[in-house]
Order: structure tokens, then sequence, then C-alpha cells
């Protein structure tokens, strides 16, 4: 269903490198020729404007549609000058959901979404509702799978007993680590359904912390033993992991995607995964 590395657009538009059309469709390619066939988008990124931008850059291409994948998120009700608010807010409604969709269609000038996620649980949702609304989506082939994000292992059982779901995109990286105890990725597994996770660069690279100091030290140690770069070594990280995480990877930059399809290649002995946990809790295993 998913490509083994997904390729995020949350930073491809305003909201990060703000890339042209021409720059769209460079990355594109280059994700293609990495075997990188999965596209992560959601509604609000870049104030409502990403998916347009992503949709007038593919639609240009003339690729096969049936090679790739795209997902998209909805539920975050944000202000912007295309679709202002006056709160921020979450909303789940049926009409909300089918609206979200049909302009994600529209934007990324496609007939269908392959996956569509639930970016944040609300305390109003209503998992009929919402189950009924998955239902009249697929029926009339606008979504093929559907999941959340963001979803404590309760809320994700509260959709999923109305609808089955296919993935839980979660935060998880070498700071983040949460998602090894609180049971998240042990539903997944006992599922047999693979976690997507974002932000798996963590706050390596923006943040200068105690945790951070700890972890860099195993990493340059790790990057001399593997000949591997950084940002390769906090993505075998996630990978080493059993329930098969498929990171979404933020890049905006050409090199860096084809940099972080090599982490694929490495095999982290189970010692240097533990020196890594143990960095980021400043204390050894019990």
């Amino acid at each position: 269903m998913f490509s083994e590395i997904i390729a995020g657009t949350m930073r491809w538009g305003i909201w990060g490198a703000n890339h042209s059309e021409k720059d769209v469709q460079k990355l594109i390619e280059v994700c293609l020729d990495e075997n990188i066939t999965t596209f992560d988008h959601a509604d609000i990124y870049g104030g409502h404007t990403t998916e347009e931008l992503f949709g007038n850059a593919w639609k240009e291409m003339n690729l096969d549609r049936e090679k790739v994948q795209f997902i998209s998120k909805c539920g975050i009700v944000m202000n912007s000058e295309r679709k202002p608010s006056a709160l921020k807010y979450y909303n789940y409604d049926s009409n909300y959901i089918q609206n979200c969709v049909d302009e994600s269609l529209s934007n990324l000038k496609t007939d269908y979404l392959d996956v569509l996620l639930l970016h944040r649980p609300s305390p109003l949702m209503n998992p009929e509702e919402i189950a009924n609304t998955f239902q009249i989506l697929k029926d009339q082939g606008k979504v093929k799978h559907f999941g959340v994000s963001n979803f404590s292992v309760s809320q994700f059982e509260l959709i999923n007993q109305y609808f089955p779901l296919v993935t839980n995109q979660i935060e998880v990286s070498v700071n983040q680590i949460s998602a090894f105890n609180d049971g998240t990725l042990d539903q997944l597994m006992m599922k047999g359904l693979r976690p997507t996770a974002w932000s798996v660069m963590g706050t390596y690279f923006s943040e200068k912390s105690e945790q951070n100091i700890r972890i860099k030290s195993i990493i340059k140690n790790l990057c001399q033993k593997y000949n591997a770069e950084e940002n390769q070594i906090l993505l075998t990280f996630l990978l080493k992991h059993p329930s098969r995480i498929i990171p979404v990877i933020g890049t905006s930059k050409t090199e860096t995607i084809r940099e972080l399809k090599k982490s694929l290649l490495i095999d982290l002995e189970a010692i240097d995964w533990f020196r890594i946990w143990e960095a980021n809790r400043g204390v050894e295993v019990d």
C-alpha cells in the first residue's frame, strides 16, 4: 500500500521551501527514481495551498496515477486566506469530511485518494458517523483506505471497531520514543498493520538540548561505524523496530531524498539501537 519511505510534502510549499511547480516536479521525479511512490499531504498544509501546488505540478507530468499513492488528512479547521476561520478546532462531521475529500481531490488533480487520515483526535468524534462517512467515500470510489494520525490506542480502537483502519501516523524519533512504550506500536503489530511516522528527525538538528548532546555523541560514533550520515542513522533507529515503521521524510531537497533512501540498506545492530535509546533517556535500561 505504501512505499518503504513516504515523501512528506508539508514543507514543499509556502510553509517551507516555497517551491515552484517545476521544483515540485523535480522532487516527484527524484522520489520516483528512488522508488518512493507514496506522497503524504494534508488539506491545511501551506495554509490550504500545498495540495494545489502539488496537483498542478503532477498534472503536467502525465505520469501513471496507479503507480503512486496519495495520502491526505482532514479534520483540523484552521484559519488561512483560502479558508478563514474564527478559531482553530477539529471537525469530523460527515459533511465536513466529505467536503474536505472533494477539495483534496480537486487540488491534487486526482479521482481518488489511496488513504485518508483523520489528522488529530477530537473529543467530539462520533465513531458511527465517521464510519458511515468512510463507507460513503469508499462506495463512491473517492477513497480506497482510511487511517488516523496522532491517535492513542483507545482512540484508534474507538474508530477501528466501526470501520477498519490501515495505519496510525504517529510522531516518533530519537527524541520522541513514547510510542515504543505506550502500546501504540504493539497494537498495530497485533493487528498486522504498519505504522507511519512523522517528524522522524525529531529535534536533533534544530535544538541544542542536554538530550541532543547525549544523542549526538552516540550518533557521530555510529556514523563512523556504519559509514553513514547522521540523518541516515536517525532513520535506521526507526527502521530497526519490528513494527516496520514507514517514515515520512519531510525534506524538500532532492539530494536529501536520495541520501535518506540509503537508510534502508543499513542494518543497525541491537546494541547500537539501545545506545541511542539510553542517550534519549539519560539512564541505562532497567
